[in-house]
């Protein structure tokens, strides 16, 4: 392989991680509309609990990201 194959090949891997913090986060919401749902007194704590997981999780999805552009680009 060329290096600019491995370069191809290490950003497509990047960017798997992006794709599975982006199914995560929408296993995180789902889950956490359908405890709002059964139990509705813990709506607010779900919430607040739900947008803090949501921004740990797209963050992941962006460092994923910008390692595959730093790889195609940098490197």
């Amino acid at each position: 392989m060329t290096d600019v194959g491995m370069r191809a090949l290490a950003a497509g891997i990047a960017i798997l991680s992006a794709a599975a913090s982006s199914i995560g986060e929408g296993l995180l919401v789902s889950k956490a509309i359908e405890g709002m749902a059964r139990n509705p007194e813990m709506s607010s704590k779900l919430r607040s609990s739900m947008i803090i997981g949501c921004a740990l999780v797209e963050t992941c999805g962006i460092y994923a990201l910008l390692v595959a552009i730093l790889i195609i680009f940098v490197m």
